[in-house]
Protein backbone atom coordinates (compact mmCIF):
# COMPACT_ATOMS: atom_id res chain seq x y z
CA UNK A 1 0.00 0.00 0.00
CA UNK A 2 1.26 3.47 -0.89
CA UNK A 3 0.46 4.96 2.52
CA UNK A 4 2.69 2.38 4.19
CA UNK A 5 5.52 3.01 1.72
CA UNK A 6 5.41 6.77 2.29
CA UNK A 7 5.20 6.41 6.06
CA UNK A 8 8.18 4.04 6.16
CA UNK A 9 10.19 6.42 3.98
CA UNK A 10 9.69 9.13 6.61
CA UNK A 11 10.42 7.09 9.73
CA UNK A 12 13.41 9.30 10.52
CA UNK A 13 11.13 12.33 10.84
CA UNK A 14 8.41 10.37 12.64
CA UNK A 15 10.89 9.19 15.26
CA UNK A 16 12.35 12.69 15.59
CA UNK A 17 8.81 13.86 16.40
CA UNK A 18 8.35 10.99 18.86
CA UNK A 19 11.55 11.97 20.69
CA UNK A 20 10.89 15.70 20.51
CA UNK A 21 10.85 17.52 23.88
CA UNK A 22 7.34 18.78 23.13
CA UNK A 23 5.99 15.26 22.64
CA UNK A 24 7.91 13.85 25.60
CA UNK A 25 6.46 16.62 27.73
CA UNK A 26 2.94 15.63 26.69
CA UNK A 27 3.75 12.02 27.48
CA UNK A 28 4.86 12.51 31.07
CA UNK A 29 2.88 15.67 31.81
CA UNK A 30 5.97 17.83 32.26
CA UNK A 31 5.33 20.17 29.33
CA UNK A 32 5.36 23.79 30.40
CA UNK A 33 1.75 25.10 30.41
CA UNK A 34 2.90 28.20 28.55
CA UNK A 35 4.27 26.07 25.74
CA UNK A 36 1.02 24.12 25.54
CA UNK A 37 -0.90 27.38 25.44
CA UNK A 38 1.17 28.51 22.45
CA UNK A 39 0.66 25.12 20.83
CA UNK A 40 -3.13 25.32 21.19
CA UNK A 41 -3.19 28.77 19.61
CA UNK A 42 -0.97 27.79 16.69
CA UNK A 43 -2.72 24.47 16.14
CA UNK A 44 -6.13 26.13 16.11
CA UNK A 45 -4.88 28.45 13.36
CA UNK A 46 -3.47 25.46 11.48
CA UNK A 47 -6.64 23.38 11.80
CA UNK A 48 -8.78 26.16 10.38
CA UNK A 49 -6.56 26.16 7.31
CA UNK A 50 -6.57 22.35 7.23
CA UNK A 51 -10.38 22.43 7.15
CA UNK A 52 -10.28 24.86 4.22
CA UNK A 53 -7.87 22.56 2.39
CA UNK A 54 -10.29 19.66 2.86
CA UNK A 55 -13.11 21.82 1.54
CA UNK A 56 -11.07 22.74 -1.54
CA UNK A 57 -10.21 19.10 -2.11
CA UNK A 58 -13.88 18.15 -1.76
CA UNK A 59 -14.83 20.75 -4.35
CA UNK A 60 -12.35 19.19 -6.78
CA UNK A 61 -13.57 15.63 -6.19
CA UNK A 62 -14.46 13.74 -9.35
CA UNK A 63 -16.78 11.12 -7.90
CA UNK A 64 -19.34 10.87 -5.14
CA UNK A 65 -17.34 8.41 -3.05
CA UNK A 66 -14.37 10.77 -2.86
CA UNK A 67 -16.62 13.75 -2.11
CA UNK A 68 -18.27 11.80 0.72
CA UNK A 69 -14.90 10.84 2.17
CA UNK A 70 -13.67 14.42 2.19
CA UNK A 71 -16.88 15.59 3.89
CA UNK A 72 -16.41 12.95 6.57
CA UNK A 73 -12.79 14.01 7.09
CA UNK A 74 -13.79 17.67 7.23
CA UNK A 75 -16.25 16.82 9.99
CA UNK A 76 -13.39 15.18 11.87
CA UNK A 77 -11.44 18.44 11.75
CA UNK A 78 -14.45 20.25 13.21
CA UNK A 79 -14.37 17.81 16.11
CA UNK A 80 -10.69 18.62 16.65
CA UNK A 81 -11.50 22.32 16.56
CA UNK A 82 -14.10 21.76 19.28
CA UNK A 83 -11.39 20.21 21.46
CA UNK A 84 -9.17 23.21 20.82
CA UNK A 85 -12.05 25.54 21.61
CA UNK A 86 -12.42 23.91 25.01
CA UNK A 87 -8.69 24.28 25.62
CA UNK A 88 -8.82 27.88 24.43
CA UNK A 89 -11.65 28.71 26.81
CA UNK A 90 -9.75 27.25 29.75
CA UNK A 91 -6.51 28.97 28.77
CA UNK A 92 -7.96 32.33 27.77
CA UNK A 93 -6.91 32.12 24.10
CA UNK A 94 -8.66 34.15 21.42
CA UNK A 95 -8.33 31.71 18.52
CA UNK A 96 -9.89 34.23 16.13
CA UNK A 97 -6.86 36.51 16.41
CA UNK A 98 -3.88 34.15 16.49
CA UNK A 99 -0.71 35.38 14.81
CA UNK A 100 0.94 32.36 13.19
CA UNK A 101 4.63 31.82 13.77
CA UNK A 102 6.84 31.30 10.69
CA UNK A 103 6.66 27.49 10.89
CA UNK A 104 2.86 27.48 11.11
CA UNK A 105 2.60 30.01 8.29
CA UNK A 106 4.90 27.97 6.05
CA UNK A 107 2.89 24.80 6.68
CA UNK A 108 -0.47 26.51 6.11
CA UNK A 109 0.72 28.25 2.94
CA UNK A 110 1.98 24.93 1.58
CA UNK A 111 -1.29 23.13 2.27
CA UNK A 112 -3.54 25.82 0.85
CA UNK A 113 -1.39 26.41 -2.23
CA UNK A 114 -1.37 22.67 -2.88
CA UNK A 115 -5.14 22.40 -2.37
CA UNK A 116 -5.74 25.31 -4.75
CA UNK A 117 -3.28 24.47 -7.49
CA UNK A 118 -1.95 20.93 -7.04
CA UNK A 119 -3.13 17.72 -8.61
CA UNK A 120 -5.28 15.49 -6.42
CA UNK A 121 -2.48 12.98 -5.82
CA UNK A 122 -0.19 15.67 -4.44
CA UNK A 123 -3.03 17.16 -2.37
CA UNK A 124 -3.54 13.78 -0.72
CA UNK A 125 0.17 13.39 -0.05
CA UNK A 126 0.35 16.84 1.52
CA UNK A 127 -2.64 16.31 3.83
CA UNK A 128 -2.09 12.76 5.04
CA UNK A 129 1.04 13.19 7.23
CA UNK A 130 -0.63 15.45 9.81
CA UNK A 131 -3.27 12.92 10.75
CA UNK A 132 -1.04 9.89 10.32
CA UNK A 133 1.60 11.37 12.62
CA UNK A 134 -0.90 12.41 15.30
CA UNK A 135 -2.49 8.97 15.23
CA UNK A 136 0.94 7.41 15.65
CA UNK A 137 1.93 9.74 18.48
CA UNK A 138 -1.38 9.28 20.26
CA UNK A 139 -1.03 5.48 20.27
CA UNK A 140 2.61 5.67 21.37
CA UNK A 141 1.92 8.09 24.20
CA UNK A 142 -1.07 6.09 25.39
CA UNK A 143 1.33 3.27 26.23
CA UNK A 144 2.64 5.42 29.09
CA UNK A 145 0.26 6.10 31.95
CA UNK A 146 1.29 9.05 34.11
CA UNK A 147 -0.96 9.71 37.08
CA UNK A 148 -2.49 13.17 36.97
CA UNK A 149 -1.13 13.97 33.51
CA UNK A 150 -2.76 17.30 32.51
CA UNK A 151 -2.44 16.33 28.84
CA UNK A 152 -4.28 13.02 29.10
CA UNK A 153 -7.24 14.38 27.14
CA UNK A 154 -4.93 15.20 24.22
CA UNK A 155 -3.45 11.69 24.33
CA UNK A 156 -6.90 10.08 24.57
CA UNK A 157 -8.17 12.03 21.57
CA UNK A 158 -5.38 11.04 19.21
CA UNK A 159 -5.10 7.46 20.43
CA UNK A 160 -8.86 6.89 20.22
CA UNK A 161 -10.65 4.68 17.73
CA UNK A 162 -12.62 7.60 16.23
CA UNK A 163 -9.44 9.38 15.23
CA UNK A 164 -7.89 6.13 14.07
CA UNK A 165 -10.81 5.54 11.75
CA UNK A 166 -10.34 8.97 10.19
CA UNK A 167 -6.65 8.27 9.64
CA UNK A 168 -7.52 4.98 7.93
CA UNK A 169 -10.11 6.76 5.77
CA UNK A 170 -7.59 9.36 4.66
CA UNK A 171 -4.90 6.78 3.92
CA UNK A 172 -7.39 4.74 1.89
CA UNK A 173 -8.08 7.86 -0.20
CA UNK A 174 -4.35 8.39 -0.65
CA UNK A 175 -3.97 4.82 -1.90
CA UNK A 176 -6.91 5.30 -4.27
CA UNK A 177 -5.96 8.66 -5.74
CA UNK A 178 -2.16 8.78 -5.75
CA UNK A 179 0.56 6.83 -7.53
CA UNK A 180 4.03 6.25 -6.09
CA UNK A 181 5.59 9.22 -7.85
CA UNK A 182 8.40 11.67 -6.98
CA UNK A 183 6.02 14.61 -6.51
CA UNK A 184 3.86 12.55 -4.14
CA UNK A 185 6.87 11.45 -2.08
CA UNK A 186 8.20 15.01 -1.99
CA UNK A 187 4.90 16.48 -0.76
CA UNK A 188 4.49 13.80 1.91
CA UNK A 189 8.00 14.26 3.25
CA UNK A 190 7.76 18.05 3.21
CA UNK A 191 4.53 17.89 5.24
CA UNK A 192 6.22 15.57 7.73
CA UNK A 193 9.09 18.03 8.08
CA UNK A 194 6.55 20.82 8.62
CA UNK A 195 5.12 18.84 11.54
CA UNK A 196 8.53 18.57 13.17
CA UNK A 197 9.19 22.26 12.55
CA UNK A 198 5.82 23.08 14.12
CA UNK A 199 6.73 21.29 17.37
CA UNK A 200 10.09 23.04 17.52
CA UNK A 201 8.60 26.46 16.87
CA UNK A 202 6.13 26.32 19.76
CA UNK A 203 8.99 25.34 22.09
CA UNK A 204 11.20 28.19 20.87
CA UNK A 205 8.70 31.08 20.75
CA UNK A 206 9.07 33.89 23.23
CA UNK A 207 6.32 33.73 25.86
Amino acid sequence: MLHETLWRACQDIAEACRRHPFVRGLEDGSLDPGVFRRYVAQDAFFLQAFARAYALAAARSRDLETLSAFCELLNGVWEELKLHASYAQKLGIDTAHVQPNPATRAYVDFLLATAWHGEMDVIMAAMTPCMRLYGYLGVELAKTRTSGNPYQEWIATYSGSDFGELVARLEALLDKLAPDAPAVREAYRYAMQCELNFFSAVMEEDP
